[in-house]
């Protein structure tokens, strides 16, 4: 006798593995997504204000190349 579905507690624990592979599969996939656009989209701004804080540029060229990367 089957209750519920013929396939059983093998079928069900299957299904739920595979539940399981495809959520973190889409989880890794949107969270690798999501890092490569922020490393692409602040990269330069952050080197900018590391060069700032090391006293390696001035607030006027800051400013200056602030606004060039801003303009592209």
């Amino acid at each position: 006798m089957y209750y519920g579905t013929p396939m059983g507690w093998g079928g069900f624990v299957v299904m739920t593995l595979g539940m399981v592979v495809f959520w973190s599969v889409l989880l890794t996939v949107v969270v690798l997504l999501v890092r490569r656009r922020d490393e692409h989209g602040g990269s330069a701004l952050r080197i900018l204000e590391d060069r700032l804080a090391r006293g390696e540029i001035d607030t006027d060229e800051f400013d200056r190349v602030r606004k060039t990367l801003r303009s592209r």
